[in-house]
């Protein structure tokens, strides 16, 4: 699976060093802080506010449910669009709607039903800043070598952002009210958006930015290139693409296993009365991940895109299922940590795939996808799990979570290996005697 050379140009140093790239994800990193600080920020606003965390809940939940809905129709509009019309509007109205929510909340005693709606609406116009990203990404780095680093790197700072948006609505609490943290938010989504679009990749969007590569075959009579009026009235479609369709497959079955772990983590550390360490062993996972991103980017694959995604999905399931037996948390943080050596790397596989399956003027729609399934596995896998947990041992709810993304590896590898057969040419026949 690994190549024998690594060649220095493809490092993550030349990634940063490609003209605009740094200019261009250090905007888009400070936008999607904004989601990293929101769930922590909105739970503790809206509970201060109506003096429930049943109903912070029962908000947040609605927002983040209308946003993983609604991504799909939100990046086809910058598809059709473009990414420089678009987004300013949808981020604008974001900031403007999480404002709104953090004022309602800055008196007490506000309806919760008025929450809600407000909550709802601002899910529904959530800028989708990682797919836009990541098909920046894709523009800047035609070599494929520096795109798969890249999205290493990208799934990497994500995981860094969901550990420090936390933190900084804590530091914010110590001076503040929690309504600050959901301005804070808004405002770090806003000028982040604003950053992105004044970039020169999405001003300059449809000219070539990265370096020069050789020139390929030509391009199909009904292609277009992103950004122009042709593209912008063209509806591109992601059926027929089998890549981008086993992108968002194994994607679910991820999130419904890592949905999962928090609440195992939880039931793990209460049984043995140490429920102080559910931190210590989440991080665990996260430093795994940070880890294995970076290694997976650095190292030269010779394997194609979509095994290597199949064969990431099913390590981490397999981990995952085996932490259950951990004898004590010493041992669970270990296991988790060495499953979350497979979570970037799998996020990051699954978003290339998807780009390498989807036309250029349906990347962003093809990245919303994957994230919104991911997302909604990920929900949905967090409630089944509470259910298990009440009529299980505990033991057996860790092979049960970590089975979806078992069972996605092996359907897509399957499927990955009839296609390869049913294309190779048939023998030829014997000559007739």
């Amino acid at each position: 699976m690994l190549a024998s050379s690594s060649s220095p140009t493809s490092s993550y140093a030349a990634v940063l060093r490609t003209p605009h790239a740094c200019r261009t994800f250090g905007a888009a990193l400070s936008g999607r802080l904004s989601y990293g600080m929101l769930s922590l920020s909105g739970v503790l606003a809206v509970g201060h506010a109506t003096g429930s965390y049943a109903t912070a809940g029962t908000v947040m939940g609605a927002f983040w449910l209308t946003g993983v809905a609604l991504s799909p129709a939100r990046a086809a509009l910058l598809d059709r669009y473009g990414i420089r019309r678009a987004l300013p509007w949808l981020a604008g109205a974001y900031a403007v709607l999480l404002t709104g929510l953090a004022l309602t909340c800055a008196r007490s005693g506000a309806p919760g039903v008025l929450l809600l709606v407000v909550a709802m609406a601002a899910g529904a116009l959530t800028p989708p800043l990682g797919p836009v990203m990541r098909t920046l990404w894709s523009e800047l780095l035609p070599d494929r070598r520096l795109l798969r680093r890249a999205y290493s790197l990208d799934a990497v700072a994500e995981e860094l952002l969901l550990v420090s948006g936390p933190l900084l609505v804590g530091a914010l609490l110590r001076v503040t009210v929690p309504a600050v943290g959901l301005v804070t938010s808004a405002t770090l989504a806003l000028a982040g958006s604003l950053a992105l679009v004044s970039s020169p990749p999405v001003r300059h969007r449809g000219r070539p930015m990265g370096p020069e590569v050789p020139p390929g075959p030509p391009a199909p009579a009904n292609s277009t290139l992103p950004g122009t009026a042709s593209s912008a009235r063209w509806r591109p479609r992601l059926r027929g693409c089998p890549g981008t369709g086993a992108a968002i497959i194994v994607a679910a079955g991820l999130g419904m296993c890592l949905g999962s772990v928090e609440l195992l983590v939880i039931a793990f550390a209460d049984d043995r009365h140490r429920p102080e360490t559910v931190a210590w062993v989440l991080a665990a996972l996260s430093a795994g991940s940070v880890v294995g991103g970076l290694a997976h980017g650095a190292v030269p694959w010779r394997a194609a895109t979509g095994p290597r995604l199949s064969l990431l999905a099913a390590a981490l399931g397999v981990t995952l299922a085996t932490a259950g037996l951990a004898p004590h948390l010493g041992a669970l943080a270990v296991w988790t940590a060495a499953g979350g050596l497979f979570v970037a790397p799998a996020l990051s596989t699954a978003y290339l795939l998807a780009d390498e399956s989807a036309t250029a003027a349906a990347r962003t729609r093809a990245g919303a996808w994957v994230n919104s399934a991911f997302n909604a596995g990920s929900a949905v896998a967090t409630a089944a799990t509470g259910w298990l947990l009440g009529r299980l041992p505990l033991p057996w709810c860790f092979p049960l979570a970590a089975a979806p993304a078992v069972l996605a590896a092996v359907v897509i590898l399957s499927r990955s290996r009839s296609r390869s057969r049913s294309r190779r040419p048939a023998a030829p026949a014997a000559p007739a005697r």
